[in-house]
């Protein structure tokens, strides 16, 4: 490996106790790599979303499915239905979480700041699922089209609170494309072949809803995308046959988006190591000030088989960062350190 990529990248999930540990570790381990440190998505949100229907559960008026929880943890996943006669236009939906736990771990980030723990120039990274996100995993399948423009306005309240309280000069946000794939694919966990509920141009259909996400976030404000071809037990929807969808779906960010977007992060699985995997990069049209992290770290081969998916990167893509495909909040605990120090093997400070 003749070229050791600059900078690191944190998806958002890091399997430890609590946001304080996520971002003591992360700044001792890899400070000097990262441009924005996460708290992790500890708590209810270690399994991405699924703590979403207990939330949404609260408001009066939705109902679940089925009459018996599916426990995953301390969270019934049973997802959310919606009454045919339900005024979705009134309904305002009950505290989603994001916000809380954003400002609850903002605190914690700029104490240590404060401290010195966390450097000067690192920003405060919070991770946001897409609606299509949410309403595609935890809302019954006839209800989602109608419902979607309902859990958006919700969100988009969160993240009006999260600015309203964080220092913009401080703060990062990331978008999380991870079910868009899914459909774009035709392809899902459990052999689903849903496209979603976008009608025939689906890739229209999430180019328009991802510049309303864009727009809800201020010039000052750093903006990156994590996309993403799923993560349960470690394991994609389906394995991409290469990066085309990945560079379609960047390329589409940088032309919908009206403000500059500061880094987009895509997955390299762990089988690829292959130029033909990368090969659709060389058509990425990336504007300067966009940094592109390429999640080809893996634990199960080390700094071995991160430079091998280097090596083959550099023949479609000059200059990125690294990362792990996705979050590291499913791997096993006793593997975040050496993640971590993986990171440090594999690529340069900022």
């Amino acid at each position: 490996m003749t070229y050791t990529p600059h900078a690191a990248h944190l998806v958002g999930s890091i399997n430890l106790p609590d946001a304080e540990t996520v971002m003591r570790t992360a700044a001792a381990e890899l400070g000097d790599r990262l441009a924005r440190i996460p708290d992790g998505e500890v708590g209810d949100r270690f399994h991405w979303v699924a703590f979403q229907p207990d939330r949404m559960a609260h408001t009066p008026g939705l109902e679940r499915e089925g009459d018996h929880p599916i426990m995953v943890g301390t969270l019934d996943i049973r997802k959310i239905s919606v009454p045919a006669g339900l005024d979705l236009e009134a309904l305002e939906l009950a505290p989603l979480g994001y916000a809380e736990a954003a400002l609850e771990s903002w605190a914690v980030f700029s104490r240590l700041q404060d401290e010195g723990v966390i450097p000067e120039h690192t920003r405060f990274q919070v991770s946001l699922p897409t609606p299509v996100g949410v309403v595609g995993s935890m809302v019954a399948k006839d209800d989602r089209e109608r419902f979607e423009p309902v859990y958006e306005r919700a969100l988009f309240a969160e993240l009006a609170q999260i600015l309203a309280a964080i220092p913009h000069e401080r703060l990062a946000i990331q978008w999380d494309n991870a079910l868009e794939f899914g459909y774009l694919e035709g392809a899902g966990y459990r052999g689903s072949t849903d496209r979603g509920w976008f009608g025939e141009d689906i890739w229209a259909a999430l180019a328009e809803r991802a510049a309303r996400q864009a727009a809800q976030v201020p010039a000052d404000v750093a903006l990156g995308y994590h996309l993403c071809y799923g993560d349960i037990g470690e394991k994609h929807y389906v394995e991409p046959t290469d990066a085309g969808f990945l560079a379609r779906f960047a390329q589409m960010l940088i032309d919908v988006a009206d403000r500059r977007i500061d880094w987009i992060h895509l997955p390299v699985p762990i089988e690829r190591d292959d130029e033909a995997y990368f090969a659709p990069l060389a058509a990425l049209q990336l504007p300067a000030e966009t940094a592109l992290f390429l999640g080809l770290v893996h634990r199960q081969d080390g700094a071995e088989g991160a430079g091998r998916r280097i090596v083959a990167a550099r023949a479609a893509v000059p200059e990125f960062g690294i990362a792990t495909e996705c979050g590291i909040g499913r791997a096993p605990a006793d593997a975040v350190a050496g993640l971590f120090a993986l990171h440090r093997e594999v690529s340069t400070p900022l």
